[in-house]
């Protein structure tokens, strides 16, 4: 199944081959010298993957739509400070990552991860099959809900968003090695709590 959000002009995070451009970062680059209608192009591309992302992370539309408009007003703010040392989309899964932490954090409540394919059900299941696969996603759910915030965060951007360690590293301001130990903790993590499941199952 593809967790990953939709790739724009190959602009995803990953980098690019010699003599491409950061689409995304030259807009920005734009709407810092004053073009304002850069930033409508930019918000146009954007909008749909930053609300994907933070819907990962709270699991209700209307709040994930409040969240991302209120990430594109901190990517307003930030035109002045934004220096194209890193691809624009690790920018923005900061100031996206961020945001979502300190909403959770304010809240002091677990935010839902979302697991898009929990609702996907193949045409030759059976109903037992649906609801065993439904049963799997909420216990999934369940089990990431418990993690420690930066476990889930990067379990979240390397498994559902398809980040590299690298990737996550960047976007979570910490080395590689943090991260590898942060997805080792969470899937032991993981493991302990879904064991009971897996076996029954």
């Amino acid at each position: 199944m593809e967790t990953r959000t939709q790739d724009l002009d190959r602009d995803d995070g990953r980098a690019l081959p010699s003599g491409e451009s950061d689409v995304d970062a030259d807009l920005m680059a734009r709407f810092a010298a004053g073009d304002d209608g850069a930033f409508e192009t930019l918000l146009t591309r954007r909008r749909q993957w930053v609300l994907n992302l933070v819907y990962r992370f709270v699991g209700d539309r209307e709040e994930a739509e409040d969240l991302a408009q209120e990430a594109f007003v901190r990517l307003y703010r930030a035109r002045r400070r934004y220096r194209p040392t890193a691809r624009f989309s690790t920018f923005l899964y900061r100031l996206v990552t961020n945001l979502c932490l300190n909403e959770t954090r304010r809240r002091q409540r677990r935010p839902t991860v979302v697991l898009e394919a929990a609702d996907e059900v193949a045409a030759d299941d059976s109903p037992a099959k649906t609801a065993t696969r439904r049963e799997l996603a909420a216990q999934v759910q369940t089990a990431l809900r418990r993690l420690p915030d930066n476990q889930r965060l990067a379990m979240v951007l390397f498994r559902f968003e398809g980040l590299s360690q690298r990737e996550v590293a960047e976007a979570m301001e910490c080395s590689v090695g943090a991260v590898e130990a942060l997805l080792h903790r969470a899937g032991r993590n993981l493991r302990r709590d879904l064991q009971e499941y897996v076996e029954e199952s």
